[in-house]
């Protein structure tokens, strides 16, 4: 709906603008200033985090019989640290009067729910007690974005793609 209201001010007042799509944006600041925090929590990364922390007693994982290699959902996580870079080439591509455009902003792999947790398990060095419930109604087993044209477009690159990495700096600041 944003997208259609750009592009009619686009139309009606000459406005230019990039819209960026992001997929599940996760990690932190790699110095550990700034970081995710929700009330109430609904993000995958974080809510293993307060789990290996001990804020919550299980993580809950809805599904495990989704058409995937381990069963549960995978999804395409984003370092914050590659949606900033993005922002600041966005601007740079208006600023050189680019013209308006859209694109999505993905690493192009995936994880699942079990990789994200074994992950964590490896990085926090903590075991991670889990809950299999039932799929939550609408969940797709796959969702994984492709960054083909803003690579393309505006010379974006994923740098933290590693799903270690996305997660240790997540710790880094969850500890803090």
């Amino acid at each position: 709906m944003i997208e259609w209201i750009l592009q009619d001010f686009a139309i009606a007042y000459g406005l230019k603008y990039v819209s960026l799509r992001y997929f599940n944006a996760a990690g932190a600041d790699p110095d550990a200033e700034i970081g995710e925090k929700h009330d109430p929590e609904t993000h995958l990364i974080p809510l293993v985090l307060d789990a290996a922390l001990g804020n919550r007693d299980q993580l809950e994982i809805f599904g495990t019989d989704y058409d995937t290699p381990d069963g549960t959902c995978i999804r395409d996580y984003i370092h914050v640290s590659d949606l900033a870079e993005a922002h600041l080439l966005a601007l740079r591509y208006l600023n050189d009067d680019g013209p308006s455009d859209v694109f999505n902003l993905g690493n192009g792999n995936g994880f699942s729910v079990r990789n994200v947790v074994a992950t964590a398990m490896k990085v926090t060095g903590r075991q991670i007690p889990c809950l299999e419930s039932e799929r939550r109604a609408g969940d797709p087993a796959v969702l994984i974005g492709s960054s083909k044209k803003i690579k393309n477009i505006l010379g974006w690159k994923a740098f933290h793609n590693d799903l270690e990495v996305i997660i240790r700096t997540a710790w880094q600041w969850h500890q803090k």
